[in-house]
């Protein structure tokens, strides 16, 4: 978004080393190269705060709103440099180099070190948004002093290449940065584009409308700027292994930048192992089986022939259900491969899901879980499910082994369309699990999963089970850790606050009973009187009248 006034073209005639209409020309890319080094830095500071503090709908808008205040702030502000415009914007492309450059540092430096990024977040986005806006009333200034084109053309241009160059700074940020530098050499890189496109316009195009000390303190500047800028980019890869060890402590064994998330190992070899993903516990290896346990042995009572496993690359809820003889075949559905070679290749993390990767009766369909039930789970349950009666699908089990729904991206797993399209692949009589969030912590969010479940045709039976605190936290952001443990980021990860997790058991129709088949294998924590006390537990949180969540209205937000 650019600012619309425009200025009044100065008597004088500047001395350009081209032509008007090069110059001109000149001006316009440099609008183009800022424009798109300006949307980067938004997109950067956007995806940065997402997944570091999480719910990536609060974190845009709260980005945007106050860039966009600030980019206001900025044009007014730019008025008191319209009479040295090129100097002052030399100055300014070179402070938002510097701190658009900077700001993907500064702000996992405040994540690891200080547990708080929130306000860092907000100082960048206004003083981002504030310089900005001032570049292009100085532009605008600029551009009238090179040619004498009228207002309204001139503003058509400078609107056309601000617009132009956000598209691609728009598409360069996930298909060439994010992929090919990650976030913070892609934010380094673009600020020193960004110094340099300000500097060259400056220095060359206007140089000789600058005195002698003003050549030199642009020059002084963007050497500075670009060294700052070099510096840091020499020292990521030390500063990335710093803030890991700070987030997840000495232990770090492997830390992977899928296509999808960040994934950490920490421990296995002399201690406990702990996985994270994108900065979230997701297994804890001192209370894992509470949770995988509780997860999926109350769904194996009745048939269970073939299981379908939404989610759980990890492999743990696939070893509760493989202990199973009678188990004739699993479908595990992962949306990033790279949890997966984890789970198949590290020895830590094989040993602990003991090896069902090698096991013939497992299988993995890599696919976004919703897409996969809407497209080839539909054609496979159909399959399958030929000839089992009322032409239901095939899978006797489906086990919903998800992020927490307060993930903003987990939203639509946790939706009335989601449980419809898993109800289409359920045998007759097969029951869905669904790992649902904790009920002492975040009650609204347990029972809105419930309650769009029976919206879904489900009759629900809601239950918990406890965990042991592990002792270790690195949610989405460290500050709010007793939240974020509790909801154990969704996996099986230590417990905070409350110390559980909430389960709904769900079958189509009549609500099916929580209690473990005859034939379960012997367990470490589950047992008939644990599951009572966690129906219990649950029923005494219970929230009435909550509507459910669809996917053109979420309600898991907060």
């Amino acid at each position: 978004m650019i600012d619309q006034s425009v200025a009044a073209p100065p008597d004088s005639v500047p001395r350009l080393p081209v032509r008007p209409s090069a110059g001109r020309f000149l001006i316009l890319a440099v609008v183009f190269v800022c424009a798109a080094c300006g949307l980067v830095y938004e997109l950067e500071l956007v995806a940065l705060a997402s997944y570091l503090i999480g719910d990536s709908v609060t974190q845009a808008s709260v980005v945007l709103s106050l860039m966009v205040f600030a980019m206001g702030l900025g044009s007014l502000l730019a008025k008191r440099l319209r009479c040295r415009a090129a100097v002052g914007f030399g100055l300014v492309e070179a402070a938002l180099a510097l701190l658009g450059g900077l700001s993907a540092l500064v702000l996992y430096a405040t994540f690891a070190w200080m547990g708080e990024s929130r306000y860092a977040l907000i100082g960048f986005s206004l003083a981002i948004g504030v310089l900005i806006g001032a570049e292009i009333p100085l532009l605008m200034t600029l551009i009238q002093r090179v040619s004498r084109q009228d207002a309204g053309g001139t503003v058509a241009d400078l609107f056309a290449a601000d617009y132009v160059g956000a598209l691609v700074g728009g598409l360069a940020f996930p298909f060439l940065l994010l992929p090919w530098f990650g976030q913070l050499t892609g934010a380094l890189l673009t600020g020193a584009v960004n110094v340099v496109a300000g500097g060259a316009l400056v220095l060359w195009v206007f140089g000789h409308d600058l005195t002698g000390r003003e050549r030199g303190l642009l020059l002084m500047v963007n050497v500075l700027v670009l060294a700052v800028l070099g510096t840091a980019a020499a020292l990521v890869d030390d500063f990335e292994r710093a803030a890991r060890r700070a987030v997840y402590g000495d232990g770090v064994r492997v830390a992977v930048q899928t296509d999808v998330q960040e994934i950490v190992l920490t421990g296995g070899r002399e201690g406990p192992l702990d996985l994270y993903l994108d900065g979230r516990l997701r297994v804890s290896e001192r209370d894992e089986y509470r949770y995988h346990e509780a997860l999926v042995h109350p769904a194996m009572r009745g048939a269970h022939a073939r299981v379908l496993i939404l989610g759980g690359g990890d492999g743990l809820a696939a070893r509760e259900v493989l202990r199973y003889p009678d188990v004739r075949s699993v479908t595990l559905v992962e949306v990033d491969p790279g949890v997966a070679r984890l789970a198949r290749t590290d020895p830590a993390l094989a040993g602990l899901n003991g090896h069902v990767y090698d096991d013939p009766r497992f299988r993995v369909e890599y696919a976004d879980a919703f897409a996969w039930l809407r497209g080839r789970g539909a054609a496979a349950g159909a399959g399958l499910g030929a000839g089992r009666g009322a032409g239901r699908g095939a899978y006797d089990v489906v086990i919903s082994d998800l992020p927490n729904p307060g993930i903003t991206p987990s939203t639509k797993l946790y939706s009335e369309e989601f449980y419809g399209l898993a109800s289409r692949v359920l045998a007759k009589g097969g029951r869905l699990a669904v790992h649902a969030g904790p009920p002492a912590v975040l009650p609204r969010t347990y029972w809105t999963v419930d309650a769009t479940l029976r919206a879904a045709g489900f009759g629900t039976s809601p239950y918990t089970a406890t965990g042991r605190v592990s002792g270790f936290g690195a949610g989405p952001d460290r500050s709010h850790d007793g939240k974020n443990a509790g909801d154990g980021g969704g996996d099986g990860g230590g417990g905070g606050a409350g110390a559980d997790w909430g389960f709904v058991l769900a079958a189509l129709g009549r609500a099916p009973g929580v209690g473990l088949a005859p034939d379960a294998p012997r367990l470490r924590s589950l047992a008939a009187p644990v599951l009572k006390a966690g129906v219990l537990g649950a029923e005494r949180t219970r929230l009435r009248d909550l509507p459910p969540s669809t996917l053109v209205h979420p309600r898991y937000a907060g």
